[in-house]
């Protein structure tokens, strides 16, 4: 990720991407369980249904346990956005009309394969980051930017991840 200059409020997205050698099917399996995610994660701690739910369903709720050495601990509650099978799996934190964060996987068919993106994009609501570019806001495109790589660098580990599953 390059320096983008980025601000908050300019909700900055991030994507990355992978082939996998495995059907859409299989590849949806793994991406639309979030009870797989923490192992998935440096982040992550844990992931549990809410509601009743037990898998992906629009407006299925589900909450998160997340730890960050700056950040200490902290969970979210999550609404389940978008869910084509085999096609897009989304996921709002927080309030769903303004989320915290917006996250996104998507699949395609490719190469007899699956190529798997996932975007995820910050704001427009507040989250913890809000709080430290609130204590520092001479340095908000700077938490920012390390956010963004941050996320960058964790989404690139779950989608190695995921193809290691899939493939297997």
């Amino acid at each position: 990720m390059e320096w983008t200059g980025a601000r908050y409020a300019d909700t900055p997205t991030v994507e990355v991407t992978t082939w996998i050698d495995a059907p859409p099917q299989r590849v949806w399996e793994l991406v639309s369980d979030v009870t797989l995610m923490p192992g998935m994660s440096d982040e992550l701690a844990s992931t549990a249904w809410l509601d009743g739910a037990t898998g992906a369903a629009l407006g299925a709720r589900f909450v998160g346990r997340s730890k960050h050495q700056a950040f200490g601990e902290w969970a979210t509650t999550s609404t389940v956005v978008e869910c084509e099978p085999a096609r897009v799996f989304a996921w709002a934190v927080e309030d769903p009309d303004r989320p915290s964060a917006l996250w996104r996987f998507r699949l395609e068919p490719k190469d007899d394969g699956t190529e798997l993106a996932q975007w995820m994009r910050m704001g427009p609501g507040r989250s913890g980051l809000s709080m430290a570019i609130d204590a520092m806001p001479d340095k908000e495109q700077k938490i920012v930017f390390v956010r963004m790589r941050e996320f960058e660098h964790n989404m690139t580990a779950t989608l190695a991840h995921i193809k290691k599953l899939a493939e297997a």
